[in-house]
């Protein structure tokens, strides 16, 4: 793997990405509150911005080739990200967090995420540089999902708490009732985690499972680990404000499904066909490279990103948009024709 980017950009870049997610933390941690739609919308914009001049600045440092894989790995696990967001609702919903503390939550949530998949980067990164047959396996799961959700086959109207959370509940003493934020309270003398450890548990450990098929889905577009992680990054940073701004949007978005399944399908079908270019394996074509097997250029992967994104969105609120205004004259008919009494 040739190596484009500087290893003192790469060192700089994420010592001023963790002093960023500390300062993000330290405000939140200091001003519990349930953000306005125009607090979301200029964070959201600061960290899409962000995301944007970064990738530009790689562009300046390193090349055409690292900073269009960037930007297609961001993208790519920004619109997965989005997904992310429904379950993150239910979860909220069901251990009942306080709304001026959900900040935090999700903020904690996602650090803890982030923690979980660099270790998830680091090792596809290390078996994919030995076996890179494993690009089949990853190109046949991505499409195996991309048709599950197509299918809508996928539980997440449904949260269930996985093993980390009920080892967690074994394990440590819960209380049943929140003392604001605080992780610890004490109950007739006796020292108690609060539910908060849980959740945040429970938004950790959630996400990465959805990491399952996002990093493949990104090693898809890149085997640069530090391009891998800082598209993670940059995707998971602004979900939070995302969260809020979205709200009942979320609803509305009735064909993301179908644009991620685009997207996962895509990428899988560049997976193999990459395996096939460097293949080795001896029941595959003798063991020789494929020579017919072409190369998905990057610039293609981003245009297909792009497009699927941009028209599921548009399609959906042109969709959503139409039905609300039939249940509307639905209702105003029903007003028109319904009894009026006389006294």
């Amino acid at each position: 793997m040739i190596h484009e980017l500087p290893y003192w950009f790469e060192a700089v870049s994420l010592v001023s990405l963790i002093v960023l997610l500390t300062a993000d933390l330290v405000i939140v941690g200091r001003r519990p509150h349930v953000p306005s739609m125009k607090e979301s919308g200029i964070w959201v914009a600061f960290y899409v911005g962000l995301a944007i001049v970064f990738g530009l600045i790689v562009l300046g440092v390193g090349g055409v080739t690292p900073a269009g894989e960037f930007f297609a790995g961001w993208l790519t696990e920004y619109s997965l990200s989005i997904d992310n967001l429904f379950v993150f609702v239910i979860i909220m919903s069901k251990f009942a967090v306080p709304r001026q503390h959900q900040q935090r939550v999700l903020m904690v949530g996602i650090i803890i995420a982030l923690v979980l998949r660099a270790g998830f980067i680091l090792a596809g990164a290390a078996i994919l540089e030995q076996f890179v047959w494993v690009f089949y396996l990853f190109g046949a799961f991505l499409i195996y999902t991309a048709v599950k959700l197509v299918a809508g086959d996928d539980d997440e109207d449904e949260y269930k708490e996985n093993v980390a959370i009920r080892l967690l509940r074994r394990v440590l003493p819960v209380s049943k009732d929140y003392d604001g934020a605080k992780l610890r309270t004490e109950i007739d003398g006796k020292k108690l985690f609060t539910p908060m450890v849980v959740v945040f548990v429970a938004i950790g450990t959630t996400d990465l499972l959805f990491a399952l098929d996002s990093i493949p889905a990104i090693f898809g577009l890149t085997k640069d680990p530090f391009i891998v992680f800082t598209a993670n990054l940059f995707a998971l940073m602004g979900l939070r404000q995302l969260y809020f701004l979205l709200g009942g949007l979320l609803e509305r978005l009735v064909y993301l499904p179908i644009a991620l399944a685009v997207i996962l399908g895509f990428i899988g079908v560049k997976l193999i066909l990459e395996a096939l270019h460097t293949n080795t394996l001896p029941f595959i074509n003798g063991g020789e490279h494929v020579a017919w097997a072409p190369e998905i250029p990057i610039w293609l992967s981003l245009a297909v990103i792009l497009g699927s994104i941009a028209i599921a969105t548009v399609a959906s609120l042109l969709k959503t948009g139409r039905s609300a205004v039939v249940e509307q004259a639905g209702e105003g008919q029903d007003r028109d024709t319904a009894p009026t009494s006389r006294p």
